[in-house]
């Protein structure tokens, strides 16, 4: 059995191996290699299910002084996820042309980092991962040299260190008063504070710092610039908005796992998810720039799956679980087919993009099918992960909440629809990369057996069954098909002619602004904290 810090390093060697051998020979041998490295932790995932949490030390030290690596079944299906979603995209830039010997050596460092964020079970060591993986990522938004993407990836840059300053704050805090920053032992010596007051400090400093990474409001404002910044090539935006922003509510569930003996604020994040989710579609509607309006829609789910995963349920919380795998397939399928769009029609306006299904057709199939997905469309992989979430909540408040948040997610995609619609003056047919055509359609196929197989799914990465009741299901059938009716409604009698929530896009906060807002947060937060406790 391979060890886990194997698969963390293999990505980085190879990429600094790749740097030494020809172009061509690099980019056909990346394929072999993704493709193994996902058979590998295949293998590490099988073995855990079997035997459970696999734990390594590396060097051999104690668990609570060197470096510890852990893999349990919700951060094996995380890197199960990564290794794949890189797959596609190494598959997808084979014939780019600014696919070279250092975006790939970055682009698999970021996959190690991203990876070794998973798998790590240490504060301080995700702390060093993150700003690493900040570093590369900056140079990646920027790769193209363009002057708005500079200005972007220097936001992201200075946003993320002054956030991450607040997380190092925290640990630091937190291992002068406990002495370890090993998860397992951060829980079973919390469950010895008798004064949880003392604790309010650094959890505060902590979670602020978490919940711009997971990019809640009012800490979202950095994730649409840099996910949809204009030159950033376009499998960068679809890691950044698919995958990377998960690995803030995958540390945000550990944080709160860890400390949840003391200090529970699950019903505030709930309470921060259902805003966060109206917020995000409502500026989601407000683009005309496409990259845009995908960004915003993923801050807009980010707060489905905070509700989700902090509702006390646990239908909900499997179902935000599955939609955080969920949400990474179908949105890096927008952005990929996005760039493609942007490149044939050399245009990021919705309003100048028409018919792309009729000139683009495996790229319209693909984002059809994607958007099924997102709208949660019964048979399609969101159906599956908003049904057990809506499950969770019924007879709350929440379950009509959900209903108007999944109609301005309906609303949101019918308008991004429209670059579908017509023929746009072209010929029938691009002449797209038939790999990019590959790897579109065959991740927007995964929305429709993450539909159709979604509760076996759920059973293999989770290990938790759930029948989906078919009376139940048929309700929501008819739900969504009363929601889409209204959607349609709504956009063509409302907003089509005129788009009044348009001056939205007047509203940008800089980077002092942003400061402030994380600052407001952490005293928030300590506000919360105080009063609760």
């Amino acid at each position: 059995m391979i060890n886990l810090h194997w698969i963390i390093l293999l990505p980085i060697i190879f990429g600094t191996v790749a740097k030494l051998i020809p172009l061509k020979i690099a980019k056909k041998t990346m394929i072999f290699f993704q493709a193994a490295l996902l058979v590998a932790f295949t293998l590490i995932f099988v073995e855990v299910r079997r035997n459970g949490t696999i734990l390594e030390n590396i060097g051999g030290w104690p668990d609570t002084i060197g470096i510890t690596l852990r893999a349990d079944l919700l951060a094996s299906a995380m890197v199960l996820l990564t290794c794949l979603l890189f797959l596609a995209m190494i598959i997808f830039v084979q014939n780019k042309h600014y696919a070279d010997h250092l975006f790939f050596l970055l682009f698999l460092s970021f996959e190690s980092l991203i990876i070794a964020i998973f798998l790590s079970n240490d504060l301080f060591n995700i702390f060093v991962l993150i700003e690493a993986a900040t570093l590369i990522i900056t140079i990646l938004i920027m790769y193209k040299k363009a002057n708005v993407a500079i200005y972007d990836g220097m936001m992201y840059f200075l946003i993320n260190v002054v956030a991450m300053s607040f997380f190092l704050m925290g640990v630091g805090m937190i291992y002068k008063k406990i002495g370890v920053l090993d998860f397992y032992a951060l829980e079973t010596a919390l469950n010895q504070i008798s004064n949880p007051q003392s604790l309010i400090l650094p959890y505060a400093f902590m979670i602020t710092a978490i919940s711009l990474k997971a990019a809640l409001m009012p800490l979202f404002s950095w994730l649409p610039k840099a996910h949809g910044t204009p030159s950033a090539p376009s499998v960068v935006s679809a890691i950044l908005s698919g995958l990377y922003v998960k690995t803030g509510v995958y540390l945000f569930l550990r944080l709160q796992i860890t400390f949840s003996p003391i200090i529970d604020t699950s019903e505030l994040f709930m309470i921060l998810g259902f805003i966060t989710a109206i917020v995000g579609f409502l500026l989601a509607f407000a683009q005309k720039d496409i990259k845009l309006l995908l960004a915003y829609s993923t801050v807009s789910q980010i707060g489905l799956i905070m509700i989700g995963i902090n509702m006390g349920s646990p239908h909900a919380y499997w179902g935000g679980l599955y939609h955080i795998m969920n949400h990474a397939v179908f949105k890096s399928t927008l952005f990929l087919t996005a760039g493609m769009i942007i490149t044939e029609y050399n245009t990021r306006n919705l309003d100048e993009i028409k018919g792309v299904f009729h000139h683009m057709p495996a790229v319209g199939i693909a984002t059809i099918l994607s958007i099924l997905g997102v709208v949660g469309a019964p048979l399609f992989n969101g159906s599956i992960s908003k049904y057990l979430i809506s499950t969770g909540s019924a007879g709350t408040w929440i379950e009509y909440g959900l209903i108007f948040i999944n109609l301005g997610t309906i609303i949101v995609f019918v308008k991004y629809g429209q670059l579908l619609l017509g023929d746009g003056g072209k010929k029938e047919t691009a002449n797209s990369d038939i790999l990019e055509k590959a790897v579109v359609l065959s991740l927007s196929m995964l929305c429709f057996f993450g539909g159709i197989f979604g509760s076996e799914l759920i059973a293999i990465l989770f290990e938790v069954s759930f029948t989906v009741e078919l009376l139940s299901y048929g309700a929501k059938l008819l739900l969504f098909i009363g929601s889409l009716c209204l959607g349609l409604l709504i956009y063509y009698g409302l907003f089509k002619k005129k788009n009044v929530l348009a001056i939205f896009n007047s509203i940008e906060l800089g980077f002092n602004e942003v400061c402030l807002s994380i600052a407001l947060f952490f005293a928030f937060m300590v506000v919360y904290l105080k009063i609760t406790l």
